[in-house]
Order: C-alpha cells, then structure tokens, then sequence
C-alpha cells in the first residue's frame, strides 16, 4: 500500500511538471510550417488553423518596414511595431517575435509583464535605462542596466520590466520573444483603468494611497465613460 502511495504521487508530479511546462512555453511545431490563416478550410491545426502547405508562398515568411520609426506623439513618448504571428502568418507555432522600440527623449515604456515569454532587447540608436525586478522569493530584487548602441539585455519571463530613453535624442531598439504572441500586461493600464474598475477603497489600501488618488489615476488609465460610481467612504 505504502509503495503504491509513494507510485501515485510520483506520477502526480510528474504531471504536474509535464503541465506546467506545456502551459508556459509554446509547443513545438509538428509539421516544418503552419502558416496561419483565418480561413475555416484550413487542412491542419496547430496553435491555429494552418493554410495547405501546397498554397504555402514567401510572402507568408516575409514583413517589409521595420525601418520606418514609429510615432512617439503620445504621453509615453514611445511606439512599439510587433512583428508576430499578425504580421507573418508563417510565425505560427515558430515560438518567436519581433520588435521595433521607439522613443523620444524623456519616452518610455512603463512597467510591464509578458506572461508567456522571455525577451532580448538589442539598442541600435541612443541611451536606454533598462530593468526587471525578481520576484518575492528573490528579494524584489532590480536588474537594472544602462544601455549604449550595440548593448544587449535579457528579461526573464513573467517579471516587471521597463525600458525608458534617458538621453537627448530619439532611441532606437529591437526586442525578440520566445513566443508567437508573448502577451503583454501593461501594470498601471491593468490596476487603474480595468473594466470594470477595482474597488478605489481595496486599491487605496493595497498601495497606501488615498481614495482620491486612486479615482485620479483610474480617469487617467481609463476614458470617463468606464469611470464607476465612487464609493462613498
């Protein structure tokens, strides 16, 4: 009974193992291609509905214009062009991306989270001050890194990150994922401008904040229209 005990509970770990890797990473690919496509008469199924491999042309491995900068005229100061499964159907089940990162001076992109992938950050033009933060069981540890054209960063997957342009002229990088569709949480889109909003009061406290900081932030993460009766205290 003993050694049948000690028998199921090595296999439930192994399970366990066995699930947490299929979940966190992509599958491998079955087949060498498994172009996308929206069409319902796709003959193959892998991650997507995949195109007959006998339609299969170059164009369905190739995206034109990652040279052209992206427009920074907004209140981050940064663009970010995605070169993923989107934009090259051929990607699917790949289990990589691309990236073009622009910023103007003073940019950036704020604390973020991709749940599915680790990612490469390789500065081409300018000065970015770049990091992640380890989890609690390694302190909230910062790795952080300034880097200068050529520099090269690696972000572990599922940790805060952010990558900011500290110099006096436009910035220019490019980041590479291990996933076909690495997903993105942005941190202050995703506390303050939810649908519908978090509870100010549960946010309040969660940050030691007062209410009317929190009703503030939530109307500059979300349009007014999504903005929730306030709770009265």
């Amino acid at each position: 009974m003993k050694g049948l005990l000690q028998f199921l509970i090595g296999k439930i770990i192994l399970l366990a193992l066995a699930s947490s890797v299929v979940t966190c990473y992509d599958p491998s690919p079955l087949q060498d291609y498994c172009v996308a496509t929206n069409n319902t008469n796709g003959v193959f199924v892998n991650g997507r509905l995949c195109k007959d491999p006998k339609l299969v042309t170059s164009n369905d491995f190739y995206f034109s214009g990652l040279n052209t900068p992206g427009n920074t005229n907004n209140r981050l100061g940064s663009s970010v062009t995605n070169v993923d499964v989107r934009r090259i159907s051929g990607l699917n089940t790949l289990g990589v991306a691309l990236s073009r990162f622009d910023f103007a001076p003073g940019g950036q992109i704020p604390p973020h989270i991709h749940p599915r992938a680790s990612q490469l950050i390789l500065v081409l033009e300018g000065t970015l001050l770049v990091g992640f933060v380890s989890s609690n069981d390694y302190n909230s540890t910062l790795f952080s890194k300034v880097l200068y054209p050529g520099d090269v960063f690696a972000f572990p997957v599922g940790l805060v990150q952010f990558h900011a342009n500290i110099g006096k002229t436009n910035a220019v990088a490019i980041g590479a994922v291990g996933s076909q569709n690495p997903g993105v949480v942005p941190i202050g889109k995703t506390l303050f401008g939810s649908r519908p909003l978090i509870d100010t009061r549960l946010l309040a406290k969660a940050f030691a904040l007062d209410v009317n900081t929190v009703r503030y932030l939530q109307r500059v993460f979300s349009s007014e229209e999504n903005i929730v009766t306030p709770i009265v205290n």
